[in-house]
């Protein structure tokens, strides 16, 4: 069972790499949430470090696809799909590497993209998972935003969590009524049943003194107020202020142990609340997709490659040796562009459209030549 994650992490791997049009349903945990909910946050204590860019409006404005696999031994480092020569082993490096994708995918400081960015991290204090951040859900353009921002950051969401073998991560501030939650109304509108979300109540220890806020956590970490199958975990994160601090995450999970053990409310359901909880149940909880979808998966991987095998015997001999592969596609080419000029020849006004005869006759004359190249 250990196994599968990282099997389903390499093949969505290579999906996203070949930009594959896939209808494969892949099991991944997507992580939704509001702006300012909270949700780097949680990235970020779940895999042990600050690696994510932070700052003001939406930051994250391209799927960033996180595979963490356990290592028990050898460097801790990470690798991205589009630069996959180097080794970054500093969270700082790898920070400023999704900042930098992220504004070449959008081409702007503003924009979305659907374009994902994939990482793969290699660590001792992390479990298998496979993780998708998405934007922030807004209502309101700021500054130079799009208008339509909060229609193309929901768009891309429900791209996502539509996925039925998904399991949605919904992160909500605790100190904000659920019942006016975005990230869940949107959950729920392909998930209405709560079989397969998960919810993470954050900011527990800034809520309201003095007013029964933490017993209507209470009632939801219980199951008993908006019940989720899948339930809720409660978790206190590092504040801007221990971010600013240089507080280790270490210190901060000590410090998150120390308030459930203290609390006269949260205590009595600290066993099923924190950031080690949270990791340990998101594992069991896409290993144990996994294996549901594992049936359906095998037999939609087999039906396409099937498809793929008869579509490359339709382009003839396809020889065994990758050198001999690349002469075979570059002939293919030559014979497309041959082919191509001769049907515009033939079907253009031979006065009006002269010129384009002559440009398909120096197509025709530069595919001769290129046969002369060493290559072919």
């Amino acid at each position: 069972m250990d196994k599968l994650i990282p099997v389903v992490s390499k093949l969505q791997e290579i999906y996203n790499q070949a930009k594959l049009p896939s209808n494969l349903s892949l099991p991944q945990i997507v992580v939704v949430g509001a702006q300012s909910s909270g949700k780097t946050s949680v990235l970020e204590s779940v895999i042990g470090g600050d690696f994510l860019p932070r700052g003001s409006g939406i930051v994250t404005r391209a799927p960033l696809c996180l595979h963490l696999k356990h290592v028990d031994s050898g460097s801790e480092c990470a690798v991205f799909a589009h630069r996959p020569e180097i080794m970054y082993t500093e969270f700082s490096e790898i920070r400023e590497e999704i900042a930098r994708r992220t504004r070449e995918v959008t081409g702007n400081e503003t924009g979305i993209s659907k374009e994902v960015i994939t990482l793969k991290m290699y660590s001792r204090s992390v479990l298998d998972l496979t993780l998708v951040d998405l934007p922030g859900l807004t209502s309101v353009p700021v500054g130079s935003q799009p208008q339509d921002i909060d229609v193309v950051v929901r768009e891309l969401v429900l791209s996502y969590i539509e996925n039925p073998n998904s399991v949605i991560l919904v992160i909500s501030p605790a100190n904000v009524d659920i019942a006016n939650s975005d990230s869940l109304h949107l959950a729920r509108k392909v998930d209405p049943k709560g079989d397969r979300t998960i919810g993470v109540l954050t900011k527990l220890d800034i809520m309201n003194k003095g007013t029964n806020a933490s017993a209507h956590t209470i009632k939801m970490l219980e199951g008993k107020k908006y019940p989720l199958k899948l339930g809720y975990v409660g978790v206190v994160c590092r504040s801007q202020e221990d971010i600013n601090k240089n507080k280790s995450m270490g210190e901060a999970l000590a410090k998150e142990q120390e308030f459930f053990d203290a609390h006269p409310e949260y205590a009595k359901v600290k066993n099923g609340c924190g950031i080690p909880y949270l990791t340990k149940k998101l594992n069991e909880l896409l290993a144990l997709r996994i294996m549901q979808c594992l049936p359906s998966l095998k037999q939609s991987i087999e039906a396409q490659l099937h498809d793929r095998i008869v579509e490359l015997n339709s382009y003839g001999f396809v020889p065994k040796d990758k050198n001999m592969q690349n002469m075979q596609l570059v002939r293919l080419i030559g014979e497309y562009s041959k082919e191509l000029s001769a049907s515009i020849e033939d079907s253009i006004n031979p006065v009006l459209d002269l010129s384009l005869i002559h440009i398909c006759r120096c197509r025709r004359l530069l595919t001769c030549r290129s046969r002369w190249s060493p290559y072919h």
